[in-house]
């Protein structure tokens, strides 16, 4: 199986590394939709920007554990509510 790879900010970074961001968050567009619903992952790895492959300390890996959609208000998104998939991480 592959790894779902979500690069993301240095603040939601660093929140996931401290165990405070239990999921990381993704527009429900059709690029989104296809990549995500009915498939399965041998982990999640997380990656503070673009690092080269070998930088470890950019990278976090976590076990898949699926992803649920939901509807939430963050101001990354505007100050709307949206559709978003939650691609959970971190501990059970």
């Amino acid at each position: 199986m592959r790894d779902l790879i979500l690069p993301v900010k240095t603040e939601y970074f660093e929140q996931m590394r401290d165990g405070l961001k239990l999921e990381e968050y993704r527009l429900a567009t059709p690029f989104w939709t296809k990549r995500l619903l009915g498939r399965a992952f041998s982990s999640v790895i997380i990656t503070k920007g673009y690092p080269r492959r070998d930088d470890t300390s950019r990278r976090l890996r976590f076990p898949w554990r699926g992803c649920v959609c939901k509807v939430i208000n963050h101001p990354h998104f505007g100050p709307d509510d949206v559709s978003v998939y939650a691609v959970k991480i971190g501990a059970a």
